[in-house]
């Protein structure tokens, strides 16, 4: 599972690269797709090793210790040691849409964030689900692919808006007609691109692995589809209005529901057959399911 991980990191940097080369090469030709080239390269490095913070200040994320966040602490160290895990970092989130994710290069540098609004509607359990899920993307080295992808497709994105403000202002300036079409057809295809990116890199079934070992981690299946439904239900009545699209495949629930470019880059299987498997796996467990 590692190598196949770095494999599709090592493709999602080269795909990059080229998309990038390719743009500066429409743009300016061989020199111009050269210092694209460099550019890349140190996007690459910046991206590898930097890409949880990166993601991590997109939502404001602060990192909390024990004498700030005591029980939430506590359920993280307690359930990363059942899980083999070494004891990632634990961030909080400032938004009252209810979520939560894991993010960093390996389980060494690894970090499970969760919203203030995840802590106020979830009970002891069903949080303890949600951990073990995040923990499971850290044990099955998700995050690092998975990281890499939003930073990656976020700056895809970035490159449509600026091509977007090109068009706008040069729009103003009749000789630059040629240029004009040029950055409209990027602003129309680039973010697509970078949703295929995401849905080629993440496959939909980890999400199906995450719950399974989140249920095993925890020992408590019903109380994480529990956690799913009070997710999915506050997600469609108060979805995230601030953030990136192109990080919803990190959350345990797509946060963007409502946001039509959002849909572009979800890779979450539905809720519903999430937690009937869950069912199923209460089931196997010796449980009488309850939900």
């Amino acid at each position: 599972m590692g190598l196949v991980m770095w494999l599709r990191t090592g493709l999602l940097m080269a795909i990059l690269t080229g998309l990038l080369m390719g743009i500066g090469y429409l743009f300016g030709g061989p020199q111009v797709a050269f210092i694209m080239f460099l550019f890349a390269m140190l996007f690459n490095f910046i991206t590898y090793w930097y890409s949880d913070k990166i993601v991590l200040s997109w939502y404001n994320a602060r990192i909390v210790d024990e004498m700030e966040a005591p029980e939430l602490y506590a359920i993280v160290r307690n359930l990363a040691e059942r899980a083999g895990l070494p004891m990632p970092k634990v961030a909080i989130i400032p938004t009252e849409t209810p979520n939560a994710f894991a993010t960093g290069r390996d389980p060494k540098h690894a970090v499970v964030a969760v919203t203030t609004g995840l802590l106020k509607i979830l009970d002891r359990d069903e949080l303890e689900g949600v951990i073990g899920h995040e923990l499971t993307h850290i044990k099955n080295r998700d995050i690092l692919i998975g990281t890499v992808a939003a930073a990656m497709a976020g700056a895809i994105m970035q490159l449509a808006y600026w091509a977007r403000w090109i068009a706008i202002f040069g729009s103003y300036d009749d000789r630059d007609d040629g240029g004009n079409v040029l950055a409209a057809i990027l602003v129309a295809v680039l973010a697509p691109i970078a949703a295929m990116l995401i849905q080629a890199a993440i496959s939909r079934s980890r999400e199906f692995l995450a719950d399974e070992g989140g249920a095993k981690i925890s020992g408590k299946p019903w109380a994480l589809a529990r956690a799913l439904m009070k997710i999915e239900q506050a997600v469609r009545y108060r979805p995230m209005r601030e953030g990136n699209p192109a990080t919803a495949h990190m959350f345990i629930v797509n946060p963007f529901r409502g946001m039509s470019i959002a849909e572009l880059f979800s890779t979450h299987p539905p809720t519903e057959k999430r937690i009937e498997r869950l069912r199923k796996i209460a089931e196997e467990m010796g449980y009488v399911p309850n939900f």
